[in-house]
């Protein structure tokens, strides 16, 4: 007999099982599903990427019982600078002191391990990864995928985590509208002489942004930053394919000595950005979460807290559902989800986009204009909060699991 549950997850990355998690909180059972081995995502080396967690984020993490878990790991945002290639004008996002930090920053590596290390404990969690999908069904009353190896799993809602390229999206023929921005993202980590002193800084070239962000210093005292290098797509090979000491001059150049000498740590890796936003991110007993639904540019590092609002809104509008006796999969729950996520998924889609557009006009008097309108709100400090309170995560209607 198959073993039925309420929720079909396909996707077992961060928010995939983030999604499970939280859902297991409000009594929901899942099958997860994923074609990665577990092992290799929490290798060593394997992903060099690290993420801003938004104060909304870390709440939703307390509320499923990963804080304890990630503290002593997480490195606080307790300021952002944004400046136009260090020329004079940045804005500098500082909290005040009763307000908290602005984020906290992870390896992701470090964020994987604690989301599996829950899941396995989770009985309510049954874990299928290493696994191919064959099928997918969704009828009227409820779902099932198949996998490689004959396993039939069965549930009331599916719900695609699967990222970018989700199988899941394209298999219910749900339109996506998307662009490729020629840039692509150069990921490494640094130890540099300076301390960063827990600032977060955007600097915005032509090219694309340059970002670095801050982590806690290693075992041997070294002060480490992530570095998220955005060049254009000819460019990155060369880029590249540079020696550690050539690639080092190259990133000092950059970052203007704001951190003194730098020494690049691991291997360096490359993702190609683009753009995509789906036309719903719900179909008949069907949900999309995370990039499966919208994917955008880094520039301000809000894909993951993105996904995770996504997670805490359809979690509880299942959960509410359910108290009223209603199936995982019925309709009206999810046209509330689509009407919840959907306007606020699009409109940090189109700042990302237009951001990344407006500092990419090359020339001194877009530049100018620029840092005019920066230094604008750097002298207002009620823009500068709402600006601050976007990327807590903290605007708009959140969901339960995000509130602290």
């Amino acid at each position: 007999m198959a073993d039925k549950r309420e929720l079909l997850i396909l996707g077992g990355g961060l928010v995939g099982m983030t999604l499970a998690l939280a859902a297991a909180r409000r009594g929901m059972a899942s099958h997860v599903v994923d074609r990665a081995d577990p092992a290799e995502l929490t290798a060593e080396g394997y992903d060099a990427r690290a993420s801003a967690i938004s104060t909304a984020s870390w709440h939703l993490f307390e509320n499923i019982g990963l804080a304890e878990r990630l503290e002593a790991d997480a490195c606080p945002i307790s300021s952002i600078a944004v400046t136009d290639a260090m020329r004079p004008g940045r804005i500098d996002f500082t909290p005040q002191p009763h307000e908290g930090t602005l984020g906290r920053m992870f390896a992701n590596r470090t964020l994987r391990l604690a989301l599996f290390e829950a899941a396995k404990a989770e009985k309510l969690i049954a874990w299928h990864s290493s696994a191919t999908v064959t099928s997918r069904e969704r009828g009227e009353h409820g779902v099932a995928v198949t996998l490689a190896d004959g396993t039939r799993l069965e549930a009331s809602l599916m719900i695609g985590a699967e990222g970018r390229g989700s199988p899941t999206r394209e298999d219910a023929g749900i339109a996506v509208a998307k662009w490729d921005y020629r840039h692509r993202a150069i990921i490494a980590g640094l130890a540099h002489e300076k301390p960063h002193d827990n600032v977060a800084w955007e600097i915005f070239y032509p090219a694309g942004p340059f970002a670095l962000l801050p982590l806690l210093d290693d075992e041997a005292g070294r002060h480490r930053s992530a570095m998220v290098w955005t060049v254009a797509e000819d460019d990155a090979p060369g880029v590249l394919a540079l020696s550690d000491r050539g690639f080092a001059v190259e990133v000092e150049k950059a970052m203007h000595g704001i951190f003194g000498a730098v020494e690049v740590m691991g291997e360096r890796s490359s993702w190609p950005l683009g753009f995509h936003h789906t036309a719903t991110i719900t179909a008949a007993r069907l949900a999309l979460v995370g990039d499966a639904a919208h994917g955008i540019h880094p520039i301000a590092g809000q894909g993951l807290n993105l996904g995770l609002r996504d997670v805490g809104a359809l979690v509880e509008v299942l959960a509410d559902g359910m108290r009223l006796g209603l199936d995982p999969g019925d309709a009206q729950l999810l046209r509330r989800y689509e009407t919840w996520r959907g306007l606020d998924a699009f409109s940090v889609a189109l700042a990302t986009d237009g951001l990344t557009r407006i500092f990419g006009v090359p020339g001194k008097l877009p530049s100018a204009v620029r840092r005019l309108g920066m230094g604008a709100i750097q002298r207002l400090p009620q823009l500068k909060g709402w600006f601050m309170d976007e990327a807590r995560g903290v605007s708009g209607k959140l969901p339960e699991m995000l509130k602290g």
